[in-house]
């Protein structure tokens, strides 16, 4: 059977989208890119023709809605210059259709503008006999044609004399008209919808959407974006089932015997932790723990850190024994401070995706998941996010540590969201009251891949670090955190750390 050849693909010169068009976009075909102004549109028309300047092709931007200096402008912003291989052509109404008598002429403007419009953009072709045409925007050939009947053959008649002439296109439109209006859609080869979205409090998120791409497969959904300076940068939506890798499944340590005990020996090398509890239960200094003994062990490592500011989280791991900031320094943990406020949840998996791409992190922590929580527009969009996520740095063979901070301190706690499934370990930290002493309880709760204890162990956070006692013996209701005393033995840990024995 004979297998086509793959249409030769135009790069859009734009980071992370043409991985989402496979390549780019087909050669000699007419494309639209379209989204409220503001959204991106003419940077992204812009990159297209530079990346083809770059290549040594002829580019054309036509523009019937900004002027030649205002366009160069925005691209010196960016750091683009446009000259050379790239010419600019400014559709201006003639001369005769800005004066007031001709305006009161039986015919109506509109029907002679459109017509003279067209023939400028044909003969600005056949000057520059470009291989890449941006024509800038669609708005106003609509608001010329007056009706749909005579936009869609005008949108077909530059369809087929651009096809003619082998050259790609791409079309903008601003959709400041009918949304509704769906003529062009059905006319082109393909369609980018990009967004802006605003929250309720934050930096703008844009993200878009390839809606159709004929003939070809595409990576579908939303994806991330934003507008750096030089330009605008795409994050492809994280899809882990293709980015699988072999490791061994060994098991890893905390560099503690009493927790390594309670989780049957350690963790299996892939797998996620999520570490829950109330505020000031340790979360953080349990998920430090094992990232302190990954890099003891030799293996790079990486923290994402959303609720502490840096300089206190390496000042209270230091007085645990902990020089974070040193590891930092020497190369062998990357730490980032991440505003979720700023920060979209595709760009934050693309962040940590390259990290561990690119250092070989064998360890990744986030704290916490309420933080990145509030980078998601909704609750469903974070488990897939995480989902993806977590899958995807399993498959990478590294070991992956989440906190979330529950409701309350005592009693019946709630979890802003239910992240527990999607972990392979959860580790549960509770607050108890014991001989007129507030104390704390871990607890291994769910263990995916073997064997863990079942028992609920004390622990203390001090100069030391982490300190373990035995299993607590003569209470009930710990994991409630309302505990009751049903025995006369009670194995709790002494203030010099040891265990108290009978009280």
């Amino acid at each position: 059977m004979n297998t086509a050849l793959p249409a030769t693909k135009a790069r859009t010169g734009v980071s992370g989208l043409d991985t989402i068009l496979a390549g780019g976009l087909s050669v000699g075909h007419v494309f639209l890119l379209e989204g409220n102004p503001g959204a991106g549109k003419t940077t992204i028309a812009l990159q297209f023709l530079v990346e083809g300047a770059r290549l040594g092709e002829r580019g054309l931007y036509i523009t019937l809605s900004e002027t030649e200096s205002e366009l160069r402008a925005g691209a010196a912003s960016h750091g683009m210059i446009i000259d050379g291989n790239i010419e600019v052509f400014e559709v201006v109404p003639p001369e005769s259709l800005l004066d007031s008598d001709q305006q009161q002429s039986l015919l109506y403007s509109s029907d002679l503008e459109l017509g003279e419009t067209t023939k400028e953009i044909f003969a600005a072709f056949e000057r520059v006999k470009p291989s890449r045409v941006v024509l800038d925007s669609l708005s106003e050939i609509r608001l010329l044609a007056q009706s749909s009947l005579r936009y869609r053959r005008q949108i077909l008649a530059l369809k087929h004399y651009f096809a003619r002439q082998g050259a790609t296109v791409l079309l903008l439109d601003d959709l400041t008209s009918d949304l509704l209006d769906k003529t062009v859609h059905s006319v082109v080869h393909g369609v980018i919808h990009l967004e802006e979205l605003a929250p309720g409090y934050g930096s703008e998120r844009r993200r878009l959407r390839v809606i159709k791409y004929r003939g070809q497969a595409f990576r579908g959904g939303y994806h991330d974006f934003t507008i750096q300076t030089g330009g605008v940068v795409v994050f492809p939506r994280l899809v882990a089932s293709e980015h699988r890798t072999s490791y061994s499944r060994d098991n890893v340590s905390s560099d503690i015997a009493e927790l390594d005990l309670l989780l049957g020996g350690g963790l299996e090398r892939g797998s996620s932790t999520l570490i829950l509890g109330p505020a000031g239960t340790g979360k953080s200094t349990f998920s430090f723990q094992f990232l302190a003994a990954a890099i003891g062990r030799g293996e790079k490592a990486a923290a994402f850190i959303f609720d502490e500011e840096l300089g206190l989280l390496f000042g209270r791991l230091k007085a645990l024994g902990m020089d974070i900031e040193a590891m930092r320094d020497s190369g062998l943990v990357h730490i980032e401070q991440v505003d979720a406020a700023e920060l979209s949840p595709g760009e934050f998996a693309y962040r940590v995706r390259d990290c561990v791409d690119k250092s070989g992190a064998k360890t990744v922590l986030i704290d916490s998941i309420n933080g990145y929580q509030a980078a998601m527009p909704d609750e469903n969009s974070l488990i897939l996010h995480m989902h993806e996520l977590l899958q995807y740095l399993n498959r990478q063979g590294a070991n992956t540590f989440l906190t979330v901070a529950q409701h309350g301190l005592v009693g019946d706690m709630k979890s802003p969201v239910d992240v527990t499934y999607l972990a392979d370990t959860v580790i549960l930290l509770r607050y108890f009251e014991a001989a007129g002493r507030v104390r704390r309880a871990v607890s291994v709760i769910k263990k995916r891949t073997g064997f863990h204890e079942d028992t609920i162990r004390e622990y203390r956070i001090d100069a030391s670090g982490l300190t373990f006692g035995g299993p607590l013996a003569g209470f009930q209701g710990v994991l409630r955190g309302v505990p009751e005393f049903v025995s006369d033995t009670m194995s709790l840990m002494s203030r010099d750390g040891g265990d108290s024995g009978n009280s």
